[in-house]
């Protein structure tokens, strides 16, 4: 026989058992609301398009400033650059009519200034005269120009190839026109989420609850951002980013509120009662979890860097969405379907009573063992961590570039040839500004040829107005070699400084490699004032929910270890080229976006764990039994969450877009990390050492905080119900 239902039953709803019974009894109306929604919001999006566009501006750096002043001044080379890489075995020289011919085409096309040919300047065809490069000057930044035009200078480019003459192009425009549409990591997510659901509950119908709910959400949110990058600035790598995110955290919340109500049936309680009781309990802890979201994630807007901030508030508003999904979809979808999934939940419990299985039985085991010698357990999981954090402090921020595309695209091919051709530093030239006269100019190029680990430079090449000049340097090393952020960093302390103060000119060193070193710069001086504002105020509202001071210590310092460590493991494989990845600098905003997110959904299991512990501590007063049950009762559904999310983020590792594999290679070993070695050995362990310490709270802050519950003092009394784990 089933338990009797307890007393939660007839207690007074709370405002989420409010809710739900709202949903319940206005099943249809609610479905179809968030079916025209959704629709509506789909149909919208489509009708106008997304105008999503990157803002790397960084007013007060100088290669902003640098920009800026090339703009003002009417140099050409303020708009970005495409270069077209010409090859032929047998010499160029060979090739100048079809060489012209094509550059001619190309000088007719849109968003096109001015086309240089190799011919036209000795240094730009290499010593053996078999690689020779033309620079194509746009009328904006890559960013800027529509990737249609860029295309066309593609095609009209690539149109000379034949008989011995090899054609590649490259440049940030070149790579963002390449760029294609992906699918094939989220299909995989979804069906590995589904097969991980099937296993949990047995029940195809139960399964597809929490996935249904997180694709309504996340469809729903990526329309609504679609319209709002016609009024914000949102970066084009933010779509999948927010289904990354969105179907992770979707699926997440709705198990955990499916579980609770899964708990319910089998305890006896009607599947309406359920329902709400699952609300009341864990829909709170969703709430409280998603909010420290979102308040993570807008924390990056006080970062105050542009590509960052449209994507902050992108995935914060499909945070949001997912959250209310949870909250009000859920129980409706539970009201239609709620009798089968009753009927399949109570037959799976019974032949699991039957052969003798008690649920938690394993978890609880597992509890007590680490509970009998906390200290090592303690310390062999801190150093493991600890371990994996090393690499990170080594971490070197940077962008992608062409070097790391496929060998198959023309951007690649275009980078390696100008490689072979001229040395890995014409990948990435330094665009040094003078402004001041003609002499200025021309000992800013004396000096920078005499620099060392700069091979070449160019004449000077002055403004329309002639105000400014631009004098190119090319690097001895690659983009993104350390040795040339270390050049841009001598440039600007040891080289420039001097000579400005003897001509009396202002010298700038800009252009996109030393563009992409001072986003990484910013976002290195800033992280410090970020890390402490998020960790502050979520540590101050796990203070207020559980009414302790060690509880908010502990959390945020096992975060920011799972953290540590998963950036340690993206700095083995993405830096060092562990794996078969090919080695580079780690995507600048990845710290800070692995760090919102992780540091956000880290407090889910903090909060589901710790909550039904706290709970069983009011009731006993036994700190090593409110850890044990604590665990015994959400082990499991920790363990499934954690899984779902880990197969989610981790297909993004199957993605072309080195930064969804950063990205999605972290968050998923961060979620594995958090769930398996931080809730099922290091919280047990350091509560077990605490004991009864763990829930102090000294007498003048207990005065001051305002008392809030996560859940109802009467919700989820009685131990865990039978089952199949």
């Amino acid at each position: 026989m089933s338990a009797p239902p307890h007393s939660a039953t007839s207690a007074a709803p709370g405002v989420f058992g409010r809710l739900a019974a709202w949903s319940q009894t206005h099943r249809w109306g609610a479905l179809l609301l968030w079916v025209l929604a959704v629709a509506a919001v789909t149909a919208g999006s489509q009708a106008a398009g997304s105008a999503y566009r990157n803002d790397f501006t960084l007013p007060g750096t100088d290669s902003q400033t640098a920009t800026d002043l090339l703009a003002e001044h009417g140099s050409r080379q303020a708009g970005d650059s495409v270069q077209i890489v010409f090859r032929d075995e047998g010499g160029l020289r060979a090739e100048r009519g079809t060489v012209g011919r094509t550059l001619d085409r190309v000088r007719g096309l849109p968003s096109v200034v001015e086309v240089r040919g190799p011919y036209a300047d000795a240094s730009a065809i290499s010593r053996d005269g078999t690689v020779g490069y033309a620079t194509v000057t746009l009328d904006g930044k890559a960013e800027q120009v529509p990737k249609e035009d860029v295309t066309r200078v593609i095609d009209t480019a690539r149109a000379a190839e034949g008989h011995g003459l090899e054609v590649a192009l490259g440049g940030d425009a070149v790579r963002g026109a390449e760029e294609g549409g992906g699918g094939v990591a989220e299909g995989a997510g979804m069906l590995a989420a589904l097969v991980i659901l099937v296993m949990l509950f047995g029940s195809l119908v139960a399964a597809a609850l929490p996935l249904v709910t997180a694709v309504f959400a996340v469809g729903g949110a990526i329309g609504l951002i679609a319209l709002a990058s016609h009024v914000f600035t949102v970066a084009d790598f933010t779509p999948p980013v927010m289904m990354l995110v969105g179907l992770g955290v979707g699926v997440d919340y709705a198990l955990l509120i499916f579980y609770r109500y899964r708990h319910e049936l089998i305890r006896g309680a009607d599947r309406h009662t359920a329902t709400r009781t699952a609300l009341d309990a864990a829909g709170r802890t969703v709430f409280f979890a998603g909010c420290t979201v979102i308040i993570a994630l807008l924390g990056l807007v006080a970062l105050g860097l542009g590509a960052l901030q449209g994507v902050a508030l992108a995935v914060a508003l499909t945070v949001l969405v997912t959250m209310a999904a949870s909250l009000v979809l859920l129980p409706a979808l539970l009201a239609v379907l709620g009798g089968r999934v009753r009927r399949q939940v109570l037959r799976r419990a019974e032949r699991a009573r039957a052969k003798g299985r008690e649920e938690g039985r394993r978890w609880r085991a597992l509890a007590g063992a680490v509970q009998r010698r906390p200290l090592p357990a303690l310390l062999a999981a801190v150093v493991a961590l600890l371990a994996l954090s090393a690499p990170a402090l080594s971490l070197r921020l940077g962008f992608a570039d062409a070097g790391n595309e496929p060998t198959t695209s023309t951007s690649r091919r275009a980078y390696d040839l100008l490689a072979e051709g001229f040395g890995p530093g014409f990948n990435g030239p330094l665009v040094v500004v003078s402004r001041g006269d003609a002499a200025a100019a021309r000992e800013l190029r004396t000096a920078l040829a005499h620099t060392d680990g700069i091979v070449a430079t160019t004449p000077p090449l002055p403004s329309e107005d002639g105000a400014v000049s631009t004098v190119l340097a090319f690097p001895a090393t690659s983009p993104q070699d350390e040795g040339t952020t270390d050049l841009v960093h001598t440039l600007r302390d040891r080289v420039l400084p001097p000579l400005a103060g003897r001509t009396g000119a202002e010298y700038l060193v800009g252009g996109p490699t030393a563009a992409a070193q001072d986003f990484a710069d910013s976002v290195a001086d800033r992280m410090p004032l970020f890390v402490a504002v998020v960790v502050g105020l979520s540590a101050l509202l796990l203070m207020v929910v559980f009414r302790s001071l060690l509880i908010p210590l502990k959390a945020a310092l096992l975060n920011l270890l799972s953290i540590a460590a998963a950036l340690g493991v993206i700095t083995l494989v993405f830096q060092e080229g562990w794996f078969g990845a090919q080695p580079g600098p780690i995507e600048a905003f990845i710290p800070v976006m692995i760090f919102a997110i992780v540091f956000g959904l880290s407090m889910d299991y903090e909060v589901f764990l710790v909550s039904r512990i706290h709970e069983e501590w009011e009731r006993t007063r036994d700190p090593s039994h409110a850890v044990r049950e604590g665990l015994a009762a959400t082990g499991k559904v920790i363990t499934a969450a954690a899984a779902i999310m880990i197969v989610v983020f981790a297909a993004f590792v199957l993605s072309p877009d080195r930064m969804l594999q950063q990205f999605g290679l972290g968050l998923a070993v961060a979620v594995l990390l958090d769930a398996v070695v931080i809730r099922c050995l290091i919280v047990p362990a350091v509560m077990r050492l605490l004991g009864a310490r763990a829930w102090w709270l000294p007498a003048p802050l207990a005065r001051r905080l305002p008392k809030v519950a996560l859940e109802r003092p009467d919700a989820g009394r009685g131990g865990p119900e039978p089952g199949s784990g």
